[in-house]
């Protein structure tokens, strides 16, 4: 196991100062590790940082650090506009840069020729074939994907992925480093789109738009038929589970004729394909399938941030 201090602790580099990295570097320096972090320019580094405070401050509201935690873990984080100063000594590297497959091939190539091969490369894809990213590398048996879920520094799953070229080594080592880092890691065994967590995100989302097209209930009423049952329930319980405390012949029978009358859809609804063409992205750009003004985003934020806190104390106990 890694210990803070030891001489066996990764040194962390990661490539991309978003909504992903910034998070996974916070996730990493409240462990005490030190990590390197490349934003693209200064403005990006500052934006980054801000974001990092931010979220150190709600840590600190809700008493999960000390002040004096607070400073050393900001001081655990050095933002570079370098590249090849982001990537000096380090031991493994996390890339949360966009979900374009050429821009990420271009980075790994650069970090190929860049780092010696013990050093771990992982993409922090859910989408894009890590064995596409690793095909032309000299070394692709250190690439894997490590896909955090958003925000990385209070959800704790990170579902790992092997390329078809990725050794042993690399994925025990990876595992290690997740789990110091108090995460959940899963393996998933096959490259496949979306993972494991996306796939059944998107299978919910897939019968909720399918059910707002039908009319079959208002938007509100389809979110509140989740918050107020199985999102009670799944914190605990998954759906494998929760079918065994169901009673599986009862579950059995329910799939036999509930399955064929689901949305088998293999696109986007109508209604969704409508709100991005009126260019309404939801909350970044204020419409989409809810109004957001400052008020609403910053409530809807504040709420799940608060659960997500209560989740993360519950698992310090």
């Amino acid at each position: 196991m890694i210990v803070p201090g030891s001489n066996e602790m990764e040194k962390l580099a990661i490539i991309g100062f978003g909504t992903m990295g910034h998070s996974i570097a916070l996730n990493a320096a409240w462990l005490g590790m030190q990590v390197k972090i490349y934003g693209v320019d200064e403005n990006d580094i500052k934006k980054g940082l801000a974001a990092v405070t931010a979220k150190l401050n709600t840590l600190l509201e809700n008493d999960l650090i000390t002040r004096d935690q607070q400073s050393h873990i900001f001081d655990r984080i050095a933002g570079t506009d370098s590249l090849s100063e982001t990537v000096n000594g380090a031991t493994f590297i996390i890339e949360c840069i966009p979900e374009v497959l050429e821009l990420k091939n271009d980075l790994f190539r650069k970090l190929d020729e860049m780092c010696s091969k013990e050093v771990i490369l992982a993409t922090n894809t859910s989408g894009l074939s890590p064995s596409r990213i690793a095909s032309k590398l000299k070394h692709p048996e250190r690439t894997l994907a490590t896909h955090f879920w958003n925000p990385a520094h209070l959800i704790p799953l990170v579902e790992v992925l092997r390329s078809e070229f990725t050794d042993d080594k690399t994925f025990n080592r990876a595992i290690e480093m997740l789990k110091f880092m108090n995460k959940k890691p899963i393996e998933v065994k096959k490259e496949v789109p979306g993972l494991v967590g996306n796939r059944l995100q998107f299978a919910l989302f897939r019968e909720a738009q399918y059910l707002l097209e039908q009319g079959i209930a208002s938007k509100e009423d389809i979110d509140a038929a989740v918050t107020y049952s199985i999102g009670r329930r799944l914190p605990v319980s998954g759906p494998l589970l929760s079918a065994d405390m169901g009673g599986l012949d009862v579950f059995a029978s329910i799939s036999d004729y509930l399955f064929k009358d689901l949305s088998n859809a293999d696109q986007s609804s109508e209604k969704l394909k409508e709100l991005v063409a009126q260019r309404h992205f939801g909350q970044k750009n204020g419409e989409g399938f809810y109004s957001w003004d400052e008020k609403f985003s910053e409530e809807m934020n504040h709420k799940r941030e608060e659960q997500l806190i209560r989740f993360l104390k519950e698992d310090i106990k």
